[in-house]
C-alpha cells in the first residue's frame, strides 16, 4: 500500500491524522490539503486505497459528468466499488502497524478525516479501533448507512471518540433520510458525535479545483477540523 506522509520540518514526534482520500483518489489537490493540517503541528498519512487495483491514477473530477470522458468514470466506479469497509479496515491496521515504528508520529490515539467515499470509512474506523482513535471528521460522507454486514453504522456503539459529520445542503450522494437516521443513531448510542449542515454548498465542495468548490463552506470546514483536532489530540 503506498502512502504519503506530511509532518513538519522540526523534530518531532507530532500527533497523527490518517486521511482517506475521496472517490478520484491521491492526487496533489489531496496532498495540498494534507500540508494544511501538517503546518499547524501534525503528521498526516494519506493511504493509496486502490492499491490492489492502481498504484496511481490521473482522474479529472470536473470531467466527469461529460460524455466524452466515460472511460474515466467507469474507472473511477470500478475502483470505487471494489472498495469495501473490511479491506479499509485492514489497511488501517497495516498503517497503526506502520505508525507504532515511526519516530515522527507521536504514540497514543490519532485522529482521521475523509471525504466522500472515505466518510464511511471514518465512522467505521472509529467504531472498530475505539482505543484508538480519539477524533474524527467525516465530510459529506456517503453510504453511511447501507444493508451490507459492515456497513459503517453497525459499530456506532463503540466509538469512544469525538465524531463530527459536516454535511452538505445538496448532496444526493448522502441524502437528508440517511443523514437523519444516522442522527438519530446518535441520539440513540449516546457517542459523542454531532452534525453540522453547510448552506448552499454541494458534494466536493472542500476541493479547491472543483467547479462547485464553496470557499465559506470550505473554511469553516477547516475552523472545525482544527479545532475538533485541537481538543482530542493535545
Amino acid at each position: 500500500m503506498n502512502t504519503y506522509i506530511f509532518h513538519p520540518d522540526r523534530p518531532g514526534p507530532f500527533p497523527v491524522i490518517i486521511f482517506y482520500m475521496d472517490s478520484v483518489g491521491v492526487r496533489e489537490e489531496l496532498s495540498d490539503m494534507c500540508r494544511r493540517l501538517a503546518t499547524v503541528g501534525y503528521y498526516v498519512i494519506m493511504p493509496n486505497m486502490y492499491y490492489r487495483l492502481a498504484r496511481s491514477v490521473d482522474l479529472d473530477a470536473n470531467r466527469l459528468a461529460d460524455p466524452a470522458y466515460e472511460a474515466g468514470l467507469e474507472l473511477m466506479w470500478k475502483l470505487n466499488r471494489h472498495l469495501t469497509n473490511t479491506m479499509v479496515m485492514e489497511d488501517t491496521e497495516h498503517l497503526f502497524a506502520f505508525l507504532d515504528k515511526e519516530p515522527a508520529a507521536r504514540a497514543g490515539k490519532v485522529g482521521t478525516v475523509g471525504y466522500c467515499m472515505s466518510g464511511r470509512y471514518v465512522f467505521r474506523a472509529m467504531g472498530v479501533f475505539p482505543e484508538r482513535f480519539a477524533a474524527g471528521a467525516s465530510v459529506y460522507g456517503a453510504k453511511l448507512i447501507t444493508d451490507l454486514p459492515d456497513s459503517a453504522h453497525l459499530t456506532a456503539d463503540r466509538i469512544k471518540g469525538e465524531l463530527y459529520f459536516a454535511c452538505a445542503e445538496h448532496d444526493h450522494y448522502a441524502p437528508a433520510e440517511v443523514l437523519d437516521e444516522v442522527r438519530r443513531i446518535i441520539e440513540q448510542t449516546g457517542i459523542n458525535a454531532s452534525m453540522e449542515y453547510y448552506p448552499e454548498a454541494e458534494h466536493g465542495f472542500a476541493f479547491p479545483s472543483r467547479r462547485l468548490y464553496h470557499k465559506r463552506s470550505t473554511e469553516r470546514h477547516w475552523e472545525r477540523l482544527f479545532d475538533l483536532f485541537q481538543r482530542s489530540l493535545h
